[in-house]
């Protein structure tokens, strides 16, 4: 990857310049480096570099500092907040954090228990992929499902994601402490690392840790020496509880600034995006975003991984401004929360499909049969037995047996014995079962 070109020094201002101070700090809505804006063509009147300068101070009044820094002694990073991130918390508050109303066949507590599930394991596998696990999507998903063993180190990886992201859940409610992002990082890097004895401490000062570009090895970022992270957790985890600037940072923002703020300290020997990308989720959900624990940012992130890395080298490159990658995030969130409002309208019209083929398969289904799948649809992981069937359609315990085996015998479901008990489960993909019928 390329580095981006660093935007030339503010000196010499003229008067044009002075008056360009007025610019919009993100023409357009977009806040550009210079490294993209260098090629546009300015307003009349204007060279390049007077527009850049004329933008960059029209930034500079919306600038805030945060307790971050490169090396001690080094200047704070900073952000801003224009129109265009502004309008996008707003979107997020709306969308991702109050109530959705939803139709009950996909809002009950099992569609969304089930649907819970598949996200965990899809932010399990994507942020394991980015950080180079290669185990297809269909192998981990069994894996996850099924609860069996990992059997290599890139099933260890997404394994050890699947188990974080739930300890993520439950850590939502209490406050951030240094020693739950060692416990975070332990367990996401637990039997992947080399050497191995590196999960759950600070990287020391003898082991050389750069960012390097996966495509062509190129040196991309050194971060702050070992001995200053000590003293740059403490600062994180007051920021991540509250901390820092005295006036208002957005939750979001603040959510996505602990995600950069981890990465940029790069404090373990690896794992620090996977952390990273949990400690985001912690904040979001802190916050009351309840939404964030459906959706998979990672595999946004893994769509475009270049866009990724930019954005921290245009902090980086352009006075430590961090507006850049608060962007970009924001914009990957709201991708996020898009597909899924997109898959929520997909089962509700596939929903109401099939009760509609349902109520035309009247040849194929009994009605008792039809009222089980109608309740099998909302409530996949639903088990039925003969005794609880005939007991809610009140008939004799021979035709409740012959409604679950008709079931079984068209594969919508799974006879199970548990001990001397008879369960017949819902067959996984009933939706498609029934389609195909």
């Amino acid at each position: 990857m390329r580095i981006p070109c660093s935007p030339p020094v503010l000196r010499g201002l003229t008067k044009r310049t002075a008056l360009g101070g007025g610019l919009d700090p993100a023409p357009d809505g977009v806040y550009r480096h210079w490294d993209t804006l260098r090629h546009l063509t300015p307003p009349k009147g204007l060279s390049v570099e007077e527009w850049w300068f004329g933008i960059k101070l029209a930034r500079r009044t919306l600038y805030r500092t945060i307790p971050l820094k490169q090396n001690a002694g080094d200047a704070l990073f900073v952000f801003a907040m224009p129109d265009c991130a502004i309008e996008r918390c707003h979107q997020l508050d709306r969308d991702a954090s109050g109530r959705i109303a939803l139709d009950e066949e996909v809002a009950s507590p099992a569609a969304r228990d089930q649907y819970l599930v598949s996200s965990l394991i899809e932010e399990a596998i994507t942020s394991s992929q980015l950080e180079g696990a290669a185990t297809t999507r269909r192998i981990a998903k069994e894996m996850i499902r099924t609860g069996r063993p990992p059997r290599d180190k890139d099933e260890r990886m997404i394994a050890n994601n699947f188990r974080a992201m739930n300890r993520v859940r439950e850590l939502a409610s209490q406050p951030l402490e240094a020693d739950r992002i060692f416990e975070l990082h332990r367990m996401l890097t637990e039997g992947t690392l080399d050497p191995p004895h590196g999960a759950g401490r600070f990287r020391r000062p003898d082991e050389d840790v750069v960012v390097h570009d996966r495509a062509d090895g190129q040196t991309l970022y050194a971060p702050p020496p070992a001995d200053e992270l000590p003293e740059r957790l403490k600062r994180m985890v007051e920021f991540a509880n509250g901390g820092g600037p005295k006036t208002f940072v957005h939750p979001v923002v603040r959510s996505i600034l602990l995600h950069f703020w981890l990465a940029y300290d790069h404090p373990f020997v690896d794992g620090n995006g996977r952390t990273a990308r949990a400690l985001f989720y912690w904040s979001m959900l802190k916050h009351g975003y309840w939404l964030t624990e459906y959706l998979s940012i990672s595999r946004i992130l893994r769509k475009a991984p270049a866009k990724y890395s930019r954005s921290f080298l245009y902090c980086e490159t352009d006075d430590n401004d961090t507006t850049y990658f608060v962007l970009a995030q924001l914009a990957v969130i709201q991708q996020a929360v898009h597909e899924l409002h997109q898959h929520l309208r997909h089962k509700m019209a596939e929903t109401r499909e099939l009760e509609a083929l349902m109520r035309k398969s009247a040849e194929r289904f009994n009605h008792r049969q039809l009222a089980l799948l109608a309740h099998a649809q909302k409530h996949p992981s639903a088990q039925y037995t003969v005794e609880g069937h005939a007991m809610s359609h009140a008939v004799s315990y021979e035709s409740a047996r012959l409604d679950l085996i008709g079931l079984e015998k068209k594969n919508l479901l799974v006879r199970r014995k548990i001990g001397k008990t008879l369960f017949f489960a819902v067959a996984d993909g009933l939706s498609n079962r029934l389609k195909r019928l």
